[in-house]
């Protein structure tokens, strides 16, 4: 059986939750947090999650990883198979993981934690949300999806950096980012409401007192 490690908070690590659950997979979740152990670093170089466990060894990279799967694994194609339809998919996943995702995180600690940051940061990283968000719009057809008439990998990546990232921009910088594309928030609201999405969402609430221990052990060190 595959095996995925990460933990439920990780956004990255509930891609792929997103993706075995709408694919039917069986995966089995082993409970870590990014570390440089030696024993971790033996299985994932990085450190970081998700990786996945298969039968011919282990992949990091969430985008690698659901083409992984989406490739081998039978039901729902979360990639078209047409090599434009599939390219403009790549795409956006890109897009959404270099101008929306990235630049939010760097303002996590401080939006989600109260750990402040610098404003120089900040104000790098608002006028980079807006740019990305406005990219996006301008690239996306939201019609109803953000490729069209399909729900693809592209979906997955927005729902886990889109909802985080307007948490970022409405608390730290006054706003709504979301606006800056129009069709996004709906279909925010759309992959909010899909079953395997609520039961991500209830996973992530119970894992989330664990891991602000976690954190609040870090910060003070």
């Amino acid at each position: 059986m595959l095996k995925l490690y990460g933990f439920a908070v990780s956004n990255y690590f509930n891609m792929v939750k997103m993706l075995t659950a709408l694919k039917g997979i069986e995966c089995e979740d082993v409970i870590t947090y990014p570390n440089q152990t030696p024993e971790y670093l033996a299985i994932a170089p990085t450190g970081k999650v998700p990786a996945l466990q298969t039968d011919d060894g282990v992949l990091v990279e969430t985008n690698v990883i659901l083409e992984y799967l989406d490739e081998n694994y039978p039901g729902i194609a979360l990639y078209p198979k047409d090599p434009y339809q599939k390219a403009r998919v790549k795409e956006l996943v890109k897009m959404i993981e270099l101008y929306i995702e990235l630049p939010s995180r760097r303002c996590h600690a401080e939006a989600f934690w109260g750990v402040p940051g610098e404003e120089i940061t900040k104000k790098e990283v608002k006028r980079a949300l807006l740019n990305g968000m406005q990219a996006i719009s301008r690239t996306a057809s939201f019609s109803p999806y953000i490729a069209g008439e399909q729900i693809t990998a592209a979906d997955i990546f927005f729902l886990y950096s889109a909802d985080l990232a307007s948490k970022v921009a409405a608390k730290l910088f006054d706003i709504d980012l979301l606006s800056e594309a129009p069709g996004a928030k709906e279909l925010l609201a759309k992959l909010n409401e899909m079953p395997e999405a609520k039961v991500i969402a209830q996973a992530r609430a119970e894992a989330t007192p664990a891991f602000n221990a976690y954190l609040q052990k870090a910060f003070q060190k």
